[in-house]
């Protein structure tokens, strides 16, 4: 938490607080050596009484333990008090004590008891007179005053400080999401270098080879030719794959679901039937949650295409509440055993959509046996 630019004022109060409570302890001990009046009652006295002052650290978190330790200094106080007269301006550091650790209400009685004990002991000592009434008096007024413009201090400190958090919470967002865009335009420009370089590479590689076919059909090494040819299609199948998976996903002027229907209809063939479907209360997702959603559909939708022989397959998207789920279900040979048994993910595009729903803070599980194969993504949402 940022350091409050008050705090050193605070913490000047409470030394000056202690300097004066010392202070005024020294001239009772000193007035009492001085007019012999029961000067070791009262050096004993005064010594527990700044030793119990001193030991109120200890409570300060623990209010009601506060509470009884003021209790106690109260009573050591009034000890003083019935020794020696003059310990009743003691009662000043006091009242600032009932101010800060007492309900308003309650604090304020303190003060004007202490204030009337006050008056009521020196009399009895010393007679009624005009300084005996005055002088608590106004050190009640003065206490009072100083008390509530520190409570005030306080108040504007703790506003100001909650200001400043929030501030520094807004800037550690903004650093985040920059840095988002930060990873988002390097995996574009990424996803664009292996499209200028790798892809277009193996593009032309394809076309040559295939040239070579048309050109020398009686070639002896037509068959590896033919080979060379096919493994590199495959390749570019991949690489596109891959840069699909680098570049943003495109949801700008749809909505999620818009997108997933695009997907699963673009997968649509004669022999395949592709269904997407929304379930639940469509609301507004975070931005990195949609697009996750988004590739990972386009990566398990491609798996079917291209590995399950399915004819049927639906998409589902639904909305929970507290959660978004995404469902691809097909009925085709499902995954090879061998396949889920090399890691948890079992395939690599498996491997990499779970960690695309891990860098989210969402679940995935792969359900697969012949004839039914789904892949369940799960993300946490707030509710709308």
């Amino acid at each position: 938490m940022h350091r409050s630019p008050l705090t050193p004022v605070f913490s000047g109060l409470q030394v000056g607080l202690h300097v004066l409570v010392v202070a005024l302890t020294a001239v009772v001990v000193g007035r009492a050596f001085v007019a012999d009046s029961h000067p070791y009652a009262v050096l004993v006295l005064a010594g527990a009484f700044l030793g119990v002052y001193f030991t109120g650290g200890l409570f300060r978190r623990r209010l009601t333990a506060a509470r009884v330790w003021l209790l106690a200094l109260t009573v050591m106080w009034l000890g003083l008090v019935i020794v020696e007269p003059i310990a009743v301006y003691l009662v000043f550091g006091l009242f600032f004590l009932y101010l800060h650790l007492l309900p308003r209400n309650w604090g304020l009685l303190a003060v004007l008891a202490a204030t009337v004990l006050s008056v009521f002991g020196f009399a009895w000592h010393r007679g009624w007179s005009m300084g005996g009434v005055i002088g608590p008096l106004l050190g009640a007024l003065v206490a009072v005053a100083i008390g509530l413009g520190y409570e005030a201090l306080f108040r504007e400190a703790a506003e100001r400080q909650r200001l400043i958090d929030e501030l520094l919470a807004t800037r550690n967002t903004l650093a985040e999401q920059e840095r988002t865009a930060g990873k988002m335009a390097e995996r574009e420009r990424l996803a664009q270098e292996i499209h200028d370089t790798v892809a277009q590479g193996l593009s032309s590689i394809q076309l040559l080879l295939h040239a070579v076919e048309r050109a020398a059909p009686d070639h002896p090494a037509l068959e590896k030719i033919r080979l060379a040819r096919e493994t590199a299609a495959d390749s570019l199948v991949e690489t596109r794959q891959l840069i699909a998976e680098l570049t943003p996903a495109a949801l700008e002027g749809q909505s999620l679901a818009s997108a997933l229907t695009r997907i699963t209809q673009r997968a649509a063939a004669p022999g395949l039937d592709a269904q997407m479907l929304v379930e639940g209360e469509p609301h507004a997702l975070p931005m990195s949650v949609e697009a996750a959603l988004v590739r990972i559909a386009q990566s398990a939708v491609s798996n079917v295409v291209r590995h399950a022989g399915a004819g049927r397959m639906r998409v589902t998207l639904t909305y929970a509440g507290d959660a978004v789920h995404l469902d691809v279900v097909d009925d085709g040979v499902g995954i090879a055993p061998a396949v889920l048994a090399q890691s948890p993910s079992g395939s690599f595009g498996l491997t990499a959509m779970r960690s695309r729903v891990e860098q989210q803070g969402g679940t995935m599980n792969v359900e697969s046996e012949p004839g039914h194969t789904a892949v369940t993504v799960s993300f946490p949402v707030e509710e709308p």
